[in-house]
């Protein structure tokens, strides 16, 4: 345990910067409209891993006399993250600004065990850095190839993303994307298309389909390289000082273009919280505002315009996934369905406990895997009853649980982009 002394001379669990804001805490009234929608709560049944007993404990850390300890971070790790509790609540509680100021306190107060510390370190050090992971790529490719998964799955770091990792072609180690694509047809503006860390590498294909779409609807396509994350899973996990040197480098990249195109749903969903991540910082509050206010979906703006390129007929059942930091951290539910309806002969379809997470959620896979893994047991049954032919998600975390967890029943995943390309080129995926 740890504890910090306050510039007041008051002794308690949370540190001077930028605690939980009292004033967010006393917007919760504990009416528990949020429990039936929180995966965590559904998991473990404890009332301190539902918000309202989170928001207890981040009470109690502004208290003087308390003490950041273990039980404090057990339970705040046990959230995924999700903010299903923000679409659900009636008193509009600010759950994610709550959350996301508490995780680092934790981070600073209350460290974590050495092993604790060292794996999170090796998944930041790999995950993050694009470069590492197309290195990766080879490794990979033969370790599918050849069959020795049991082999590499007996090192215990490695069992949770070798369960995890997607199949790869030897090409995603040398794929990259033009830096600059012309719109087709008049130009609506000139945007910017987030590649993403993980996305680019192992999901390229989706960069490419996401592309062809906005130049086919008349956007001019730049595709920095750099910086080569956006700090989403740093935000969204605690590691506040590398989040923030990632959040800069991103808008000093990126401020310059008309909108900034995202089709990762947690990367757009930090990049709209810069603005909050950065409110205190004079040098960059104005800017990181600014930026936050070009970013976009890909789903959104493409939704914000008449749409120009012809569909073609894509015969399939499409069972939707919502992702949550779509859904519920960006409010971004229409507008994904507006596209995949607006594909002739696709027909969609809705699975039960839409608003449940998958278990995903960033790293919460790799750091809270038997909690996750029910859930993504869970997502997978509800999507696989509805019947469908396919599923359309729009994060590539969610692709890679869901597909963990179909336990060999065929269910190809793609992302609704990916779906949208076909249709205007007139190809079958």
């Amino acid at each position: 345990m740890s504890t910090v002394v306050s510039p007041h001379g008051a002794d308690r669990a949370w540190d001077a910067h930028r605690p939980p804001d009292p004033d967010l805490i006393a917007d919760c009234v504990h009416c528990g409209f949020c429990l039936p929608t929180c995966p965590s709560y559904a998991v473990f049944e404890e009332e301190m891993d539902s918000p309202r007993g989170r928001i207890v404990l981040m009470r109690v850390g502004n208290e003087e006399g308390s003490r950041a300890s273990d039980e404090m971070r057990v339970h705040i790790d046990r959230c995924l993250g999700c903010m299903a509790c923000v679409t659900a609540c009636p008193s509009g509680v600010k759950y994610d600004q709550l959350i996301e100021r508490t995780r680092p306190q934790l981070e600073r107060n209350a460290p974590r065990p050495r092993w604790q510390r060292a794996y999170r370190r090796l998944i930041f050090a790999l995950f993050t850095h694009p470069g590492r992971l197309r290195a990766l790529v080879p490794l990979l490719w033969a370790q599918q190839r050849l069959g020795v998964d049991d082999l590499l799955a007996r090192v215990p770091v490695l069992r949770p993303m070798l369960r995890l990792a997607p199949p790869v072609e030897r090409r995603a180690a040398i794929a990259r994307l033009p830096e600059v694509t012309p719109a087709q047809g008049a130009r609506r503006g000139r945007i910017a298309l987030l590649q993403g860390c993980v996305q680019r590498v192992f999901f390229g294909d989706v960069n490419r389909a996401t592309v062809r779409v906005l130049s086919a609807e008349g956007w001019e396509v730049h595709a920095p390289r750099l910086p080569r994350c956006c700090g989403a899973l740093q935000l969204h996990t605690g590691v506040e000082d590398e989040a923030i040197e990632l959040t800069k480098a991103t808008i000093a990249a990126y401020e310059g273009f008309d909108a900034v195109a995202v089709n990762v749903a947690g990367c757009g969903s930090a990049m709209k919280d810069y603005r909050h991540l950065l409110a205190d910082d004079p040098e960059w509050a104005q800017r990181a505002a600014a930026f936050s206010g070009k970013v976009r979906d890909v789903s959104e703006l493409l939704a914000e315009h008449e749409p120009v390129a012809p569909r073609h007929p894509l015969p399939l059942r499409v069972a939707y996934h919502d992702a949550c930091h779509l859904a519920h951290a960006q409010a971004v539910r229409v507008q994904p369905r507006e596209l995949l309806r607006g594909i002739p002969e696709l027909e969609l379809l809705e699975p039960a406990d839409w608003e449940i997470c998958c278990g995903s959620a960033g790293i919460y896979n790799l750091v809270q895997p038997e909690a996750a893994a029910e859930l993504g047991r869970r997502k997978a049954a509800n999507l696989v009853a509805t019947g469908a032919d396919a599923v359309a998600a729009g994060n590539p975390g969610c692709a890679l649980q869901i597909a963990a967890h179909l336990n060999g029943r065929e269910l190809p995943i793609y992302h609704p982009m990916t779906l949208l390309d076909h249709s205007i080129r007139g190809t079958r995926p």
